[in-house]
């Protein structure tokens, strides 16, 4: 029999087996119609190259990338990423079901499969203001969508615990789902409550021993390599010393922007670097492939055998794993984005969020006395430090230096007037500000910098984009990058906003910001009030550990 398309003579990875067999894949409708030995009207030689199943990142927030999603598919597609599970929590936050309604229409047609999952704490906390409400009513109407597959990383692990009527409610709408969740450092007792509540998965792990804690309590593990949060080392050479099954072991990507996807790869790069720390590449693989679409349900995909999509990355070699070709549905990648467009680009209530209420520059000064709580940057990690410290500071007024940075927050959805301060301790800018509508998770405008003067100047350029990010270097503007759609993504091409950001991160290394630490994505995650152990919102500063606004600001 003669096949549409077949892919001859290659070496396929068995991603249940665990083990590699010679063979020809045939193709026909965009699925794998047999595999053995065929011919076909088009063959592709496949000789010395290994062929997987396509990719599939099974966590991510696409506003990360800042590109539009055509965009982002457009990006993570030639890494052989050919499916991925999008929490849009971050837009969600700032437009409500408006944000939902987007992203389902913009993935529509995308060369990359886009699946959904709820947000389900919005916002990720009540320390903070963000741009809208999205309740279990609000939920009813997307849930019987065929790409909505679950509820979204459950944050608010204290509610769980605690019973909210709100969050359990969720929970019960989807407990025929999958149930994410989000609990960094959560152990013990509370532990076990949080997954008896229908929890399912984590991603926030830092550690192996962490990791295989909650494996053992019976959470599937997410094992994230971000742009900002880097967790595959220290969870897979655990893996490897002990011997574990990876039978319940994933990969995702959480947060990556366009620059790390150029330069490192997508989910590929979870794969090449676990292979690297000694797992065995088909094990890596399968974590990539098939152990995620079984946790998630998506039973055409994750593997190369007959009725699955024909979702294929070609390699050079297990060892040296660099892609070379990647196929969707049978067609390649280079056909798939040059027929790729955005489904959907009517933005609707995407745009105009920013709304700043008029302030004055006295606002931003922050009273110090005694030790103050200074948020403490840990290096490679998004997690921070809740220190104690004497700063700098002149007539009881702070005064930023290289060590010691002035962190402010500006709500910008509902007018408030909410403006908040802290010391930020690593970030080491001098000689002017950064500032960022992008911001997690509520999405505030938050800013650093050695000068109010300069923070100021940036915070009217991100309202004047309505959105985006903005630099200030000695009172002149230093770069900007419009991020309209909702403050956190652009209408550019994704070359023209790498280009962009390339240049200021440039300009921002010359303001004393230190190549270990991106100038961005360290700021953005300053007020996510999830993550230990200290963060500004602005509501003021929040003990993560202690789930609290701290009262107290000095000793």
């Amino acid at each position: 029999m003669t096949y549409d398309l077949v892919f001859k003579n290659g070496t396929i990875v068995d991603v249940k087996k665990k083990t590699c067999f010679q063979a020809d894949l045939a193709v026909s409708d965009g699925k794998i119609a047999a595999v053995g030995d065929f011919t076909g009207e088009k063959e592709i030689d496949c000789t010395a190259k290994v062929l997987c199943p396509g990719f599939i990142d099974a966590h991510v927030h696409i506003e990360s990338s800042m590109a539009a999603p055509c965009e982002f598919a457009n990006a993570i597609l030639p890494h052989g990423t050919t499916t991925v599970i999008a929490d849009p929590h971050e837009m969600v936050n700032v437009s409500g079901n408006e944000a939902v309604r987007y992203l389902l229409g913009a993935t529509e047609n995308l060369p990359v499969s886009v699946y959904v999952m709820l947000p389900s704490s919005i916002p990720s906390t009540p320390f903070e203001t963000n741009g809208a409400d999205f309740t279990s009513k609000d939920m009813e109407t997307w849930i019987g969508h065929p790409r909505v597959l679950g509820l979204g990383e459950v944050m608010c692990y204290p509610d769980v615990l605690a019973g909210s009527k709100e969050i359990m409610d969720k929970i019960a709408l989807c407990k025929d789902k999958v149930i994410d969740g989000h609990a960094p450092g959560l152990t013990g007792e509370d532990l076990r409550r949080y997954i008896e509540a229908g929890v399912m998965t984590d991603h926030e792990c830092t550690s192996f021993a962490e990791a295989e804690e909650k494996w053992k309590a019976g959470m599937k593990i997410l094992i994230r390599e971000g742009s900002a949060a880097r967790n595959v080392e220290a969870i897979v050479t655990g893996l490897v010393e002990k011997g574990l099954s990876t039978e319940e072991f994933l990969f995702c990507t959480d947060d990556k922007h366009l620059d790390t996807i150029e330069q490192e790869g997508h989910i590929s790069f979870n794969v090449k670097k676990s292979i690297r720390l000694g797992l065995k590449p088909e094990e890596a693989i399968a974590m990539a492939t098939w152990n995620t679409a079984q946790t998630y349900g998506l039973q055409n995909i994750g593997c190369l055998e007959k009725g699955y999509d024909a979702d294929i990355v070609a390699l050079d070699s297990l060892e040296d794993f660099n892609v070379l070709q990647v196929y969707k549905k049978g067609v390649s990648s280079q056909e798939m984005l040059s027929e790729g467009k955005e489904a959907d680009t009517d933005y609707g209530a995407m745009l105009h969020t920013v709304n700043v209420k008029p302030f004055q520059k006295n606002q931003l000064l922050l009273r110090t006395q005694g030790k103050v709580p200074v948020i403490g940057l840990v290096p490679g990690q998004i997690i921070t430090k809740y220190l104690m410290e004497q700063v700098p500071s002149e007539n009881g007024l702070f005064q930023p230096d290289s060590v010691y940075s002035k962190l402010c927050v500006f709500e910008r959805h509902r007018g408030t007037g909410n403006i908040t301060a802290a010391p930020l301790k690593g970030y080491g800018i001098t000689g002017g500000a950064i500032a960022t509508s992008v911001a997690h998770d509520s999405h505030n405008i938050i800013a650093a910098g050695d000068s109010d003067e300069d923070i100021i100047k940036a915070v009217e350029i991100i309202q004047d984009m309505q959105g985006g990010y903005a630099l200030v270097r000695n009172g002149e503007e230093a770069g900007r990058l419009p991020l309209p759609i909702a403050g956190l993504m652009s209408t550019w091409p994704a070359k023209r906003i790498q280009e962009r950001i390339d240049a200021m991160v440039q300009t921002a290394r010359m303001m004393n910001i230190s190549e270990d630490c991106d100038p961005f994505i360290t700021l953005s995650f300053m007020a996510l009030p999830v993550i230990p152990e200290l963060r500004l919102t602005d509501k003021g500063l929040v003990d993560v550990s202690n789930y609290q606004i701290i009262k107290d600001k000095g000793e």
